[in-house]
């Protein structure tokens, strides 16, 4: 490169794209390398649902730091925008979660009455659960009868995560930083036990600090260091619809969901399943989302069906993110968000940055080695 750049950061979804994003408004020139187009992958392949409220994680770690990327996204949506010059259909209208059949009700029953704990316990200010048995017909009209349940959480946003990834790209831009595209990086470059540059398509790139933000592939870059990150791709299935009317709210029945989109559209899904780096759309995967959803929502028979794509989701064997310090001098990792990425990427830039700028301390439940040292890489 003509100009060496303070920092380059792996891998251009919005998990990267937020990171190069902080760190560029920070004063630090960046450049940013993605092995195929910025925001195709895992960043692709969600649904946009920022609902910390509906996960079912034990951590408490994990949890705080989902509170916490919760309370900043109204903030980081509306600087996005004004950076970008872009909407990202960013909503605050609360979801639904319903039963379909004995077991998903004694679930749905366990997992608010844990979320309610964490959301209690939680700096955030939240609105409780509202049990809805009788009365899913009123908050979406045309769902099953065969609802058993239902809970209403108020206080849950959902967001357009391709226009969100894209916008943020474009902020990032505007704030100076540069975008190769197809530029698949092949390894880290260590001198005196230090980072000094990649390698990528037969050239070497050199900077000051390097982030490690590359999804299901930042496993084998790791390797190159000497890291163990045992990032597997989980591979999600999605498809797009175009309803006879807008959907208010995100619906949700166990694994299967419908979120809105503008212009009567709704996202169904999803699958999760580990088939390697294979990101094909198959019969099997559309045949499974179509029948949850379908069971879910019937008023989906009639719906135009607009596209249907896959994407790889970066998990890892505790499905915890690995955030923080590399072990080795200017490498910081930030990857394995597995389907948390969209919810997650305001802390995770915020914390990177913070990082990467100032040295901080590294983050303990999530730290790069916890694998290696716990004995889980086989």
């Amino acid at each position: 490169m003509s100009h060496q750049p303070d920092a380059i950061v792996i891998g251009g979804g919005l998990i990267g794209s937020s990171v190069a994003l902080r760190l560029a408004q920070s004063g630090l020139s960046v450049s940013v390398f993605d092995r195929g187009e910025p925001g195709a992958e895992a960043s692709s392949a969600a649904a946009g649902m920022i609902a910390p409220q509906g996960e079912r994680v034990q951590s408490r770690a994990f949890m705080e730091l989902c509170w916490a990327s919760y309370g900043l996204y109204p903030e980081f949506v509306a600087e996005v925008e004004s950076l970008s010059g872009q909407q990202v259909g960013y909503r605050r209208d609360g979801s639904l979660l319903v039963a379909l059949d004995d077991d998903q009700a004694r679930e749905l029953e366990a997992d608010q009455a844990g979320a309610t704990a964490e959301a209690l316990g939680a700096a955030t200010a939240y609105a409780p659960v509202q049990p809805l048995p009788q009365a899913t017909s009123r908050r979406v009209p045309g769902l099953s009868a065969e609802i058993l349940s239902a809970v209403f959480l108020p206080a849950d946003h959902w967001v357009d995560n391709e226009r969100l990834t894209a916008a943020v790209i474009e902020a990032a831009r505007r704030q100076g930083v540069a975008f190769s595209a197809h530029k698949a990086v092949d390894r880290f470059v260590v001198n005196d036990a230090r980072v000094t540059s990649i390698e990528a398509d037969g050239e070497r790139f050199s900077a000051g600090e390097f982030v490690l933000a590359a999804g299901a592939w930042s496993g084998t870059l790791a390797r190159s260091v000497g890291l163990e990150i045992p990032t597997l791709p989980c591979r999600g299935q999605m498809m797009e619809f175009e309803l006879a009317s807008e959907l208010s709210m995100v619906v949700r029945a166990g694994h299967h969901y419908l979120v809105p989109r503008a212009g009567r559209r709704a996202i169904a899904g999803t699958t999760a399943e580990y088939a390697g780096f294979e990101k094909s759309v198959t019969a099997a995967g559309l045949a499974s989302v179509l029948e949850g959803t379908l069971r879910l929502a019937p008023f989906l028979a009639d719906a135009r069906l607009v596209r249907t794509w896959a994407g790889l989701r970066p998990d890892t064997p505790d499905h915890l993110p690995v955030l923080g310090p590399s072990g080795v001098a200017r490498l910081t990792v930030a990857t394995g968000h597995f389907r948390n990425g969209i919810l997650l990427a305001p802390v995770t830039a915020r914390l990177i940055a913070n990082l990467v700028l100032k040295g901080a301390e590294s983050l303990q439940p999530f730290r790069a080695d916890r694998f290696t040292r716990q004995g889980v890489v086989q």
